[in-house]
């Protein structure tokens, strides 16, 4: 087996996410009134996309455990008939690694972000992704994704080898 290759994650940013997917977040956008003033909206954030072979909109709660870094990465998923939002429901940053869609990923496709922990993300159908990573506490997350027929679900190893994220 090669050598590990040593990923450094960035912030999370909307720019250098967008081929990925959405950041979800209140900063940098304009807020609506609501309930007589007493609530500001902040409005279409990430574009859900659920309807192939007949989805619907599910709602869900996670608690991931927390990892330490340097965390190895050995698999990655992807949901081909739907998008999926991880919102963090606390303020612990986590950590975010995606490759584009299409064929499985080589570990050079591979990026690493870090959420302040006030992000959520919106991958885009189809986009590879490690699952969930907690970075200093257990953490909360609400998920929405799809529900309903068909194989939302493919998993595969990182083609080249282990991949070792660094902060």
């Amino acid at each position: 087996m090669s050598e590990p290759l040593i990923l450094q994650a960035r912030s999370l940013t909307a720019e250098a996410f967008a081929a990925f997917g959405d950041v979800v977040e209140m900063a940098g956008h304009a807020a609506v009134p609501m309930n007589q003033g007493g609530a500001e909206r902040f409005h279409d954030l990430a574009q859900v996309d659920v309807r192939d072979q007949a989805g619907e909109v599910g709602i869900s709660l996670a608690r991931a455990q927390p990892e330490n870094a340097p965390v190895t990465l050995r698999l990655v998923e992807r949901h081909p008939l739907g998008s999926q939002i991880f919102m963090p429901l606390g303020t612990h940053p986590f950590l975010v690694v995606v490759a584009p869609a299409g064929d499985v990923p080589g570990r050079d496709a591979l990026r690493a972000f870090v959420s302040n922990g006030r992000q959520g993300v919106n991958y885009h159908k189809g986009v590879w992704h490690h699952p969930m990573i907690a970075l200093g506490a257990e953490s909360d997350f609400l998920i929405v994704d799809r529900r309903g027929p068909g194989n939302n679900c493919d998993e595969a190893e990182i083609a080249g080898g282990d991949v070792v994220v660094q902060l």
